[in-house]
């Protein structure tokens, strides 16, 4: 497992190395998932190293949070409590201030990367953000 979550960071560095201009101000507006009516899937690499990510925090399970936002924003600050773990959607997604989305041409690469972890970790495809780090946080 620890060399699977070692690829997906190593997708995040080569998406963070591409020549696209983008960058998260964090402004958090994508993370209120009840608002945006957009909700990042994860594929099980991806959910492990969140969830391992999480459990570095010392929390042992993903926060309830009945506003609708992302369960892994801390309440008391409104910050992502994984930022430098945080999955691929959330990094390639739709805020406009941080530069618009990924066309995926030219992330599909890193896609299929993700979904080669995916499959060999046993997995069955991108699933919701929720599903996918509560699962993968019982598997750890």
């Amino acid at each position: 497992m620890k060399t699977a979550l070692d690829e997906v960071r190593k997708i995040y560095a080569d998406l963070a190395a591409r020549p696209v201009d983008r960058n998260c101000v964090r402004l958090k507006e994508c993370c209120h998932f009840k608002l945006t009516g957009r909700t990042p899937y994860l594929t099980k690499g991806e959910a492990l190293l969140a969830a391992s990510a999480l459990r570095a925090t010392g929390r042992r399970a993903l926060p309830e949070n009945p506003s609708g936002a992302c369960p892994l924003l801390e309440n008391e600050t409104g910050n992502c409590l994984i930022y430098d773990s945080r999955p691929f959607g959330c990094r390639t997604h739709f805020c406009a201030a941080a530069g618009g989305p990924y066309s995926r041409r030219e992330v599909i690469d890193l896609i299929r990367r993700l979904e080669a972890i995916d499959e060999s970790l046993g997995g069955t495809g991108p699933r919701l953000l929720q599903n996918a780090i509560a699962d993968a946080l019982g598997d750890l």
